[in-house]
């Protein structure tokens, strides 16, 4: 039986059966990544349920301890959906009907398979998004880590490819780490979007029930609701859409990150290493250390960045209210969550064995980054800026420009004050607003 359905239908026909296998696609593998919230979510129905007199205390109970079993089972992975069960919310009220009888049938009262799905994957994207921020953290502390150890190691700096200005490894992990600063203020705003209770707006229009929608909202953890009815129902696809945007920003970061790792690992540059069991080799070539993780990093957080995009060709022009084609968002976003994740654990892992070469500048091929240090010097010399450069440039044509290496870089952010604790303040004040033990406390209400 599905939810929609008015009577037991007879033995259904080939077609009907090619119907329904077009229609439910792959829904309820990603349906089980929405269990726990469902579960959450009817709990807190029931309780308001009882509150506006829908249900009895004794009901209550019962639905509570029934929700509790399935609770169990998600937890120790004997849940399923069942053949036939078209989706979770189906089988959580089948669930409940087998085990406590007609009091099951109560538990959708007030609601739709819309607002359920909405509030699942609300609950469920704020528990994901919370983990990311967590995996990102870890990320951050390694980078700021590195970029302290190593603030004395000299780098070669590139613009278009070419040697430029002296940098530094600090400077260098310092500046991914303030990169994922900034994403995590986005991730911060789909946080607060997904921090919102749809539940109570139903099929899209509310109900005449006497929903104490304020009740649930407390449940649940959500700071606050989404008020009118039918833009909660336009949320579905919307909060999807911006957390795949914030999710983007992240994996540019770790993209771009991964392709200066596989460009300093390259023995031309030869700027890192890596210990050869973290690394790769060739099946005929003997000497090869391949950086197969940052390639495959790279690839990754390459095809989340397109999934702003797929979503919005997903979603678009579609008019308000619910619509099947947001049946897929799931198995366009669920995936990319589960990658990113594994990206920010896996390059996490990797930097704590990363092996830093001291010394790089010292060697001759690298004197012509200190051309810029030599302008600068006749200029608070006294010398015209123009002057300067015409001087300096006419001594590498020469061949006769001989480099100084001292560096004296003071101002905010330069190789000699990398202003990481500004960075650790910013970020940290961007992470506090998503894993907040306030809201946590709020949750366990449930």
């Amino acid at each position: 039986m599905k939810l929609w359905q008015k009577t037991a239908h007879k033995e259904t026909s080939v077609i009907q059966n090619k119907i329904e296998e077009f229609t439910i696609g792959n829904d309820k593998l990603w349906d089980l990544y929405l269990a726990e919230a469902d579960v959450k979510g009817s709990l807190a129905h029931a309780i308001m349920l009882q509150s506006i007199g829908l249900l009895t205390e004794e009901e209550l109970v019962m639905l509570k301890e029934g929700l509790t079993e399935i609770q169990h089972a998600i937890t120790e992975g004997k849940f399923i959906i069942e053949e036939g069960v078209e989706d979770v919310h189906s089988q959580i009220e089948i669930l409940l009907t087998r085990s406590k009888g007609e009091v099951g049938k109560k538990i959708h009262s007030g609601r739709s398979r819309n607002d359920q799905s909405l509030l699942d994957i609300k609950l469920f994207l704020k528990q994901e998004l919370t983990a990311i921020a967590k995996k990102t953290t870890l990320l951050f502390d390694t980078l700021i880590s590195l970029s302290e150890k190593h603030k004395n190691d000299l780098l070669p700096g590139y613009t278009h490819m070419q040697l430029a200005m002296p940098s530094s490894f600090g400077l260098w992990f310092a500046a991914y780490a303030e990169s994922l600063s900034d994403d995590l203020e986005l991730l911060t705003a789909v946080y607060n979007v997904a921090n919102k209770n749809p539940l109570g707006s139903g099929a899209g229009y509310g109900s005449s029930f006497p929903l104490n929608r304020e009740l649930t909202t407390q449940l649940l953890g959500f700071e606050s609701m989404n008020y009118n009815v039918v833009y909660a129902q336009m949320t579905r696809g919307k909060t999807e859409k911006i957390t795949s945007m914030a999710m983007a920003s992240i994996a540019a970061t770790l993209s771009k990150f991964s392709m200066d790792i596989c460009l300093y690992m390259n023995q031309n540059f030869g700027f890192i290493t890596f210990p050869a069991e973290l690394t790769t080799g060739s099946s005929i070539m003997p000497h090869k250390k391949n950086p197969d993780v940052f390639e495959l990093v790279r690839a990754e957080c390459n095809r989340i960045q397109a999934l702003p995009n797929e979503l919005t060709l997903l979603t678009n022009n579609l008019p308000s209210g619910y619509h099947r084609d947001m049946q897929l968002t799931k198995e366009c976003l669920f995936p990319a969550i589960i990658k990113l994740n594994n990206c920010l654990d896996i390059l996490t892992m990797m930097l704590k064995n990363i092996e830093v070469k001291p010394n790089l500048l010292k060697e001759d091929k690298y004197k012509n980054l200190f051309t810029v240090e030599a302008v600068n010097d006749l200029v608070l010399s006294g010398m015209p800026f123009r002057d300067a450069y015409k001087q300096v440039a006419q001594q590498v044509e020469t061949g006769g420009f001989a480099a100084n290496r001292t560096l004296n870089h003071v101002h905010e952010g330069s190789i000699g004050n990398l202003c990481n604790d500004k960075i650790r303040q910013r970020f940290y004040i961007s992470i506090e607003k998503i894993i907040n033990p306030q809201q946590e406390d709020k949750q366990s209400h449930l």
